[in-house]
């Protein structure tokens, strides 16, 4: 029996825009490692979200592993140390990737999937016995987070601003940077988030690329000598076009990044607007592509006969958590069907 998934939003390829961009380039020389026309235009359409005041730089890599290894370890020396909350995905979905390049994770509880001001103040107070702890030096952010909220601009500039108060890095994890953007709850925009934060990532991979993810440098010390890292880290691709060309038809004319964003975050509204409607609870109200509802696990039981989904945690005796991501690619139907098939149940 073939099942729709509604466990990533990146089970299926490519948009079909990118696809094109790729096979009509093809036989097109270009220089390699990035230095290739259609990665500078890529840059040139991104940093035209960056404001007009915008001096960094854009570097791009295939994973957001990647990106988060590559970013994380340039910006600290060897004493130095994350502060994350115990729900963020480099502390529970990279298998220890940070740790591996020899940086402690502070981690500090989770309001709402999100860091505050007061955790990190007291993350600071619990590791402040120097030099016999790891030193705090940068703040991890998601945005969208593990759990699918997101980041008001007050949260972010507040932390912002506690960061730059405390001689903190603020590095901003984007791997659904593109749903958070189109979240119809959202009021951040990528200028702003190039003005508070040190370093972030727009993440590709899960807005319709075939891979890829573009690190944005803010802090010009940062920058410095950012292309050895990648490299060391096996971050620059000899075919570096091949990201390139991707991002320069997320971020072309059509808006691709932000439609396919907003289409995914749509669909999900669908979904959690339809569990509602079929008199079970969600766990939490959807801001972005992910929806995590509470459904009896008889229930979740037959409905994994049709459809993939991650079975997130168990709330009690008989019922659990399952989180469904849609994508720009999700299929109306199937999402209609997903809950035609739970009001039956």
């Amino acid at each position: 029996m073939t099942t729709f998934s509604f466990l990533d939003d990146y089970s299926e390829g490519a948009h079909p825009d990118i696809l094109r961009a790729l096979s009509d380039s093809n036989f097109i020389q270009q220089a390699a490692y990035g230095d290739d026309a259609y990665s500078t235009e890529a840059t040139t359409r991104i940093k035209a979200h960056l404001g007009s005041d915008f001096g960094g730089e854009i570097h791009y890599v295939a994973s957001g592993t990647m990106a988060n290894i590559v970013s994380i370890s340039s910006c600290l020396r060897p004493h130095e140390a994350v502060i994350a909350v115990n729900s963020g995905h480099i502390v529970v979905r990279e298998a220890g990737a940070i740790e591996a390049t020899g940086h402690k994770l502070i981690c500090v509880p989770a309001v709402d999937g999100k860091l505050t001001t007061d955790n990190i103040e007291a993350a600071l107070s619990a590791n402040a016995h120097f030099p016999h702890m790891a030193k705090p030096r940068l703040v991890y952010v998601s945005n969208a987070t593990e759990t699918g909220t997101i980041y008001s601009r007050e949260e972010l500039t507040a932390i912002s601003a506690l960061a730059r108060q405390r001689n903190l890095l603020l590095f901003v994890d984007g791997a659904r940077l593109g749903a958070a953007l189109a979240s119809t709850k959202n009021d951040l925009t990528l200028s702003d988030i190039a003005s508070l934060a040190d370093i972030f990532w727009i993440g590709g991979t899960k807005a319709g690329a075939l891979l890829g993810e573009a690190i944005v440098i803010c802090h010009p010390a940062l920058a410095r000598d950012f292309g050895f890292h990648v490299k060391q880290r096996g971050g620059m691709l000899a075919k570096g076009r091949l990201l390139g060309i991707q991002f320069q038809t997320l971020f072309g004319h059509s808006n691709l990044f932000f439609e396919n964003a907003d289409y995914a975050n749509r669909m999900a509204a669908r979904l959690a607007e339809g569990i509602l409607d079929s008199g079970h609870l969600l766990d939490s109200e959807p801001a972005t592509n992910q929806v995590f509802a509470i459904l009896p696990d008889s229930v979740i039981q037959q409905l994994k006969q049709h459809f993939d989904f991650y079975v997130w945690a168990k709330r009690d005796d008989d019922r659990s958590v399952i989180r469904l991501v849609t994508s720009w690619a999700t299929d109306v139907k199937q999402v209609d069907a997903f809950l035609s098939r739970l009001v039956q149940l």
